[in-house]
């Protein structure tokens, strides 16, 4: 099965923002939560499903990457295989800053 992965323009700033906190702390340190994002788009486009949690009420699922404090938060279609990443959001944040852009 071939998935889509598309991003909403919002993920852009989230990731650079995020990046920008990280290298501010770090020399390269802003370069490696970008990498380590890029492995949890390729682990979602093999399979969206495993290793994801599913929001209770929403069609919407999400991954940690492993070393950083943060959740890809995305939707998945299986029908035409399309997998949206809504959000790249802190893991302590409240859920309605990701939800808005459902």
């Amino acid at each position: 099965m071939s998935w889509l992965l598309e991003f909403r323009p919002e993920v852009a700033q989230d990731v650079a923002e995020a990046a920008k906190w990280y290298e501010s702390r770090e020399t390269d340190l802003g370069g490696e939560f970008v990498e380590e994002l890029i492995q949890v788009w390729e682990r979602i486009l093999e399979n969206p499903f495993i290793g994801s949690r599913r929001h209770s009420k929403m069609d919407i699922r999400w991954r940690y990457p492993e070393r950083f404090p943060y959740r890809v938060v995305y939707k998945v279609d299986e029908v035409d295989q399309f997998i949206l990443v809504i959000a790249v959001i802190h893991a302590a944040r409240q859920e309605k800053g990701w939800q808005a852009r459902v």
